[in-house]
């Protein structure tokens, strides 16, 4: 059996070790290094290859702004700042119908701005927004909905983690990529809170309404919410500007969001202590990915086969737009029974140098940040299809008493306003790229 022929079995030896339940970080370590060992056909070169790779991956400095943008989630929440974002968007907009959703989406997109994990953003929100959806009289299913899919917004509006680890895949600049992603972002918060304004209209008993909010508290309430405008501008616009680093403003952004807890009185040892124990299980996870990741795409590499996959797309007579399209749907079917991370870090090493092979009438630098937005978006919206939507695990876990199958059912609008999404910017890049043009 030849190296390539190696390499395409082993993607779906892979897939059903997924389906089984082996971890997918353990899965991809297997695959990688039992797919070396049969090209190499010796067990020494196999680990010399072992050694190499997880000194190679974890040497990288990039990767040191994960736990740090985690780290910002963590001490966000200690601070209070979910809360009071969520107050903030309920002053002005929760007298209206579907307001108090369209308030708890707009303040997923203000702390997924200072979060950068759809996961957090979902989990802190939801316990944040949950309790008053309830009390304002929305249905279980409406509620679960509009916050599992206000919880995508981590991944979406930078800093994003996912984007960080595409950058570091591809060799793309990670500030273009963080500016890149801000319009798509702000389209989805604007789409989700269209369809809220749609779906309490069309199923009215879903929604309550709360008296208006005199003028003076909606200013008190909106001037809590200074220190993320603060932190993301100077985490956001001090990278762009090249001020500093992604990394060291990783760390500005986790000292600001400190210093914005500990003035909030939320942050003590003891709960800055639970916040590094937290941050330092979610990097273990992230990083144990990424090594299963790069040692299964070491092997793909070592076999040629995204090498040769590039070649024959290359010589392929269809339109590029076609094979876009067949991409796109191709990440949407993995989104429901992988997770973000996971998919990234898999498809990427090999789809990439296919994309980078076809002419969208872009430059290289172009393509590249416009796919890995493409790709974000796909990846987003697998967290919210079912069956292995994380997002909507994580808010049903918090929101006893509502059977999944409400969220299943509620989210269906909200997954295709992310689809026409998807469309609009695979259709027209400008919208993506025109901020790169100033």
């Amino acid at each position: 059996m030849s190296s390539i022929e190696i390499a395409t079995w082993s993607f779906p030896i892979l897939l059903l070790m997924i389906f089984i339940r082996i971890p997918i970080g353990l899965s991809m370590s297997l695959c990688g290094v039992v797919g070396a060992f049969f090209v190499y056909g010796s067990v020494a070169p196999v680990l010399n290859q072992l050694k190499q790779v997880t000194y190679g991956t974890f040497s990288n400095y990039s990767l040191s702004v994960i736990p740090l943008f985690l780290l910002m989630g963590q001490l966000a929440a200690l601070g209070g700042l979910s809360q009071a974002l969520f107050k903030a968007a309920q002053a002005w907009v929760g007298h209206r119908k579907g307001g108090v959703a369209m308030a708890a989406i707009a303040a997923c997109a203000g702390f997924g701005s200072i979060c950068g994990s759809s996961l957090a953003t979902a989990a802190t929100m939801g316990q944040v927004a949950l309790p008053e959806l309830k009390k304002a009289g929305y249905s279980g299913g409406l509620s679960t909905a509009c916050l599992a899919a206000g919880g995508t917004l981590g991944i979406l509006i930078p800093p994003s983690v996912v984007l960080v680890i595409y950058a570091i895949l591809t060799e793309q600049n990670i500030a273009k990529l963080f500016l890149a992603a801000f319009v798509p972002g702000v389209l989805a918060a604007l789409g989700y809170a269209l369809v809220v304004a749609v779906y309490v209209r069309v199923f009215p008993k879903s929604a309550g309404t709360l008296p208006p909010m005199p003028l003076a508290q909606r200013w008190v309430a909106t001037t809590k919410v200074w220190p993320v405008l603060l932190i993301f501008l100077a985490v956001v616009g001090g990278i762009y500007s090249g001020t500093f680093t992604p990394t060291e403003g990783a760390a500005v952004g986790a000292f600001g969001t400190g210093l914005a807890a500990w003035f909030a009185g939320g942050l003590t040892r003891k709960t800055l202590a639970n916040a590094v124990y937290s941050t330092a299980i979610a990097t273990g996870m992230i990083f144990m990915i990424v090594l299963g990741a790069a040692l299964y795409n070491s092997f793909l590499a070592l076999s040629q086969l995204p090498q040769e996959l590039a070649v024959y797309v290359g010589t392929l007579s269809l339109s590029p737009w076609v094979l876009l399209v067949v991409i796109l749907i191709t990440y949407l079917f993995l989104g429901c029974v992988m997770d973000s991370l996971s998919m990234i870090l898999l498809t990427v090493p090999i789809i990439f140098p296919m994309v980078m092979a076809l002419d969208f009438g872009l430059t290289p630098e172009e393509t590249a940040i416009w796919f890995g937005i493409l790709v974000l978006i796909v990846v987003e919206v697998g967290l919210i299809t079912p069956p292995v939507g994380m997002n909507l695990f994580v808010i049903n876990n918090l929101a006893k008493g509502i059977p999944i199958v409400h969220t299943y059912r509620s989210i269906t609008p909200f997954v295709i306003s992310d689809l026409v999404r998807t469309i609009i910017l695979a259709a027209f890049p400008v919208v993506t790229l025109f901020v790169l043009r100033f």
